[in-house]
């Protein structure tokens, strides 16, 4: 009979407490789960923008990001793996890895979507040469614009990085062809 009454009175005060704040939506800002934080979370909680970020291969710690949003150009370690992940789907885009002369790389790429992101993975052949920019490019496909999995216009995103180290030195040009060669004869 005590355990019924010390029940029922918990239940009138949670029904109380309810009642009196009106606001069942709200969570409470407390740790919860041995310490993890609870954010106000809805079915369509999703971001209100697509928000990119770049990673590279690095050669002896794995993954490392690159940031997108500086004015200055990050450096990065020569790698021959980039990796682009949106936080939402996109539709009608295209990506490419630009040189210095704004030329497209060759690359082997992939691709994983799905209306909460994508995963663009780039492979280049061979290393990224040292001491040279590059800028990663995401733009329309046709169009002017491309757009979210929610239907909303996209900015175009150009991320501009240098290789870390001096700039590797171009072969020298072939020598000039010999002069005093041989003589024709008619």
């Amino acid at each position: 009979m005590r355990h019924f009454r010390r029940t029922g009175l918990a239940a009138l005060c949670g029904l109380t407490a309810a009642l009196l704040t009106g606001c069942p939506d709200k969570t409470p800002q407390g740790p919860v789960d041995g310490g993890a934080t609870s954010a106000t979370s809805t079915p369509d909680a999703a971001p209100e923008a697509v928000v990119f970020t770049l990673q590279y291969q690095s050669p002896d710690a794995g993954m490392a990001l690159i940031p997108l949003a500086l004015e200055e150009k990050p450096l990065v370690e020569p790698t021959s793996d980039l990796e682009l992940r949106s936080t939402l789907g996109l539709k009608n885009y295209r990506v490419r890895l630009m040189d210095e002369a704004d030329r497209a790389m060759v690359s082997d790429d992939s691709v994983s979507e799905s209306d909460d992101g994508l995963v663009y993975r780039i492979h280049l052949p061979q290393p990224l040469k040292t001491g040279y920019s590059y800028t990663l490019v995401v733009d329309a496909q046709t169009g002017s614009a491309f757009q979210d999995s929610r239907g909303r216009d996209v900015d175009d995103l150009r991320a501009s990085f240098q290789i870390i180290g001096d700039k590797e030195k171009a072969k020298p040009p072939p020598p000039p062809p010999a002069k005093g060669g041989k003589k024709k004869h008619k």
